[in-house]
């Protein structure tokens, strides 16, 4: 069963703010396009930006306007666990994207071994290197596979795993699964973080958002410490670079889960996330315990 995130808005959008962007027409270029077993892939560049186009949604890509350049901003929460544990060696990520975030890791991470990229579509790493300049490197191993049967067959544990496998329809409930949380426990180490990327009506305290509530409670049941970001950071980024408005329009927000079974505390040692072009302060703040 598929999560239709679009089900999970609470406010209807303000009408003024909805005619803006559905009139908005942007001067799309394709650069690439192929129909694979999974998806409807196409490369698109624009005057935002260029962007890796799965059906009727933006995968992963790079915004490059005067207010932004960079990854679609909701993947600079993934950069947050470097301020918690700059130490980590072994990482799994689980959906692909642009790749940029892998690269991005190399440069924060001093003592990385491994980083493993686990993802079901077959041509998405020559298209992150050809279009979104990726940098391949020994440390990097690609892996053609779903990432619950990787969890399931692999013995391997991580440092940090990383899972962002929203399709194009939105999340299936088996990264929601009680199978699912048993084998990513199974695969951390003892110290290990677990992130998560998920989506919620942007109002968490509202008395009809139960999905975020049981979210909530799934994740604190399986984890001794967890930080919750709301997107409300890389939101302003989004209408901001794609429509030029200074609000959220659509009820919707990423939620940023890192979990752990140990206490996690959050240094201010900004400065190396910072060389990335990443405001990584706007984005603490968005932590929500």
């Amino acid at each position: 069963m598929i999560i239709i995130p679009e089900y999970l808005a609470i406010h209807e959008p303000d009408d003024r703010l909805l005619d803006i962007i559905n009139e908005k027409e942007f001067d799309d270029k394709v650069l690439y396009e192929k129909q694979s077993d999974f998806h409807n892939i196409k490369v698109i560049e624009n005057e935002v930006g260029r962007f890796l186009h799965y059906k009727d949604t933006y995968q992963a890509g790079f915004i490059d306007t005067q207010q932004y350049k960079g990854n679609l901003p909701y993947i600079n929460y993934f950069t947050i666990p470097y301020l918690i544990n700059p130490k980590i060696k072994n990482i799994l990520l689980i959906g692909f994207g642009s790749g940029k975030i892998v690269n991005d890791w190399e440069f924060l991470f001093d003592n990385i071994n491994c980083i493993d990229v686990v993802d079901i579509e077959e041509n998405i790493f020559d298209i992150a290197q050809k279009y979104f300049n990726f940098k391949k490197s020994d440390k990097v191993n690609f892996i053609l596979q779903d990432g619950l049967v990787y969890l399931r067959e692999s013995s391997k544990k991580y440092d940090l795993i990383v899972v962002d496998v929203a399709s194009d329809d939105g999340i299936d409930e088996r990264f929601l699964s009680d199978d699912y949380f048993n084998l990513i426990k199974h695969s951390l180490n003892d110290k290990g973080m677990f992130v998560s990327n998920l989506c919620s009506s942007a109002d968490f305290e509202h008395k009809d958002n139960s999905f975020f509530r049981s979210l909530k409670e799934l994740y604190n049941s399986y984890f001794k410490d967890v930080m919750i970001y709301k997107g409300d950071e890389s939101d302003r980024v989004y209408y901001k670079a794609f429509f030029d408005l200074d609000e959220r329009v659509i009820d919707i927000t990423n939620v940023i889960f890192i979990s752990s079974d140990t206490k996690m505390l959050l240094s201010d040692n900004y400065e190396k996330i910072n060389k990335l072009g990443i405001d990584i302060a706007s984005y603490v703040k968005d932590l929500q315990r």
